[in-house]
């Protein structure tokens, strides 16, 4: 569904804001598997998006998992219960977490309009589009700066929700996997007229550099 088809009278709503910010999670998650060689280069193909040629994984089981993990994301975002997701990347072996991408999610509150006053124009979905291509391009330069994963990997998703939040029943409380005296680089944000996002990527440190 395209950003435009989710205006109403101008505005985003809060639940068509879920979905655009749902969308870009689903994306963005694909886009690190493939940019930090999680699974093999022939277990991806290109998909257009934001004006983007995004990667995006073709292994059923991962689309699978991912789709019932975006399905609860999506309908706590359009209720306001979620501020926080997870990717977190670990060593199969060592059971170490080497990354932790971090999106942080906030409730655009309505600002008090003064007497006299406009409110605050609605975002455009060209600016939209550019807030998001910016992390994208951000995640593709990742390998810049982040080490070299040599070991094979897994991925887990963690979701922040609130207490009264309704949790699948095949969901299990986890520990945060924390990166002991991780190296952070914040990332950039894109906001829709509901939801702000932040992210940030923290990563465990060469210990022959330091």
């Amino acid at each position: 569904m395209s950003v435009q088809a989710q205006l109403t009278k101008g505005k985003i709503t809060l639940k068509g804001s879920a979905r655009i910010v749902t969308e870009f999670f689903m994306y963005g998650i694909n886009s690190i598997l493939f940019q930090r060689g999680i699974y093999p280069v022939e277990e991806f193909e290109v998909k257009k998006k934001y004006g983007l040629d995004i990667w995006v994984s073709n292994d059923q089981q991962v689309q699978k998992y991912l789709e019932k993990i975006m399905n609860s994301v999506e309908e706590w975002l359009s209720m306001g219960k979620i501020n926080k997701l997870v990717l977190a990347v670990n060593s199969r072996e060592a059971r170490e977490t080497l990354e932790r991408w971090q999106f942080d999610i906030q409730l655009v509150d309505e600002e008090v309009v003064v007497a006299g006053e406009q409110p605050k124009p609605p975002k455009s979905e060209k600016a939209l589009r550019l807030e998001i291509q910016a992390i994208f391009r951000q995640i593709a330069a990742s390998v810049s700066f982040l080490p070299i994963i040599e070991e094979k990997c897994t991925f887990n998703i963690l979701v922040y929700a609130d207490s009264d939040a309704e949790v699948p029943t095949t969901w299990t409380d986890s520990d945060p996997l924390h990166i002991k005296n991780a190296e952070q680089v914040r990332l950039r944000s894109f906001s829709t007229d509901a939801h702000r996002v932040e992210a940030m990527v923290a990563y465990r440190r060469d210990p022959d550099l330091c």
